[in-house]
């Protein structure tokens, strides 16, 4: 069997131009991804100990917790920085591809995908990553897949406000109108952003069942975004502003219509 590769301009972008081990602690919208994470899982996650792979799970930010939680966490991810980062994390941890799983058939309680979705520009990828993660899940586990929004960077960027900026304008349109950033613009590596709707489809073509989608950070993510941004002052989660988007997260779950707004997703099923 053919051992897929990972794309060279994304191995390169985490090892050499963005530092994934800071981005859930370093801005307010990180911090409320990361909150918001934590606290969906932990809603689905069997109790501990369970055995959980953490399949793309860069430098262990999420096997952390984790770990720490009770949970026995192996990590797979493509880039070497990230798996000798995650050896600190308190788990287990290998080089290795969402497509092509070393684990047998049924060996985790739970399998973590949130981070393959969002590099696998191609449908037939994302549906081998979501049908490996079946795979490997024991029956009636739990598969929980993250996917970047197609909105996001239009939110994102309002908020920094480079969508006054030609090129970065085009780049945002393009994503809005096929969902793909394309390899080599500049600003982010080679992805993939997904509508709630068609991760959801996506989910269910992988076979699993009891499907759930839900807008990580909420509506409102983008104003910690903003008000950063524009007075070059951190907001801390005890501030007024951060309580109230992590609420408006909250209160929104239960209306579809404004996933959309999110910046990432996480859909639950299943296997």
């Amino acid at each position: 069997m053919t051992i897929p590769q990972v794309a060279p301009e994304i191995i390169d972008f985490y090892t050499d131009t963005f530092d994934e081990a800071t981005r859930l602690t370093a801005t307010a919208d990180g911090m409320l991804e990361m909150v918001r994470t934590q606290e969906l899982l932990r809603r689905h996650l069997p109790p501990a100990p369970a055995d959980v792979l953490d399949v793309g799970g860069g430098p262990g930010a999420h096997a952390r917790w984790l770990a720490a939680d009770g949970y026995r966490v192996h990590l797979v991810d493509p880039v070497a920085k990230h798996v000798t980062q995650a050896a600190e994390a308190g788990c287990t941890a290998e080089i290795g591809d969402a497509r092509s799983l070393g684990a047998g058939d049924g060996t985790y309680d739970v399998t973590l995908l949130l981070g393959p979705l969002y590099h696998l520009l191609d449908r037939a990828d994302r549906d081998q990553a979501l049908a490996e993660a079946r795979r490997v899940t024991a029956p009636g586990g739990l598969v929980a897949a993250a996917a970047i929004s197609r909105y996001a960077s239009l939110f994102e960027h309002t908020a920094t406000t480079w969508l006054d900026r030609e090129t970065v304008r085009d780049a945002v349109t393009d994503i809005l109108a096929t969902g793909v950033h394309e390899p080599g613009r500049k600003g982010f590596t080679a992805a993939y952003f997904h509508t709630g709707s068609e991760l959801e489809e996506e989910m269910r073509a992988a076979g699993l069942s009891d499907v759930r989608v839900y807008a990580i950070e909420g509506p409102t993510w983008s104003l910690l975004k903003a008000a950063e941004q524009h007075t070059g002052e951190p907001l801390s989660p005890d501030s007024p502003l951060f309580r109230a988007a992590l609420a408006a997260a909250r209160a929104a779950e239960p209306y579809p219509d404004l996933l959309a707004a999110g910046s990432h997703l996480l859909a639950m099923g299943q296997a």
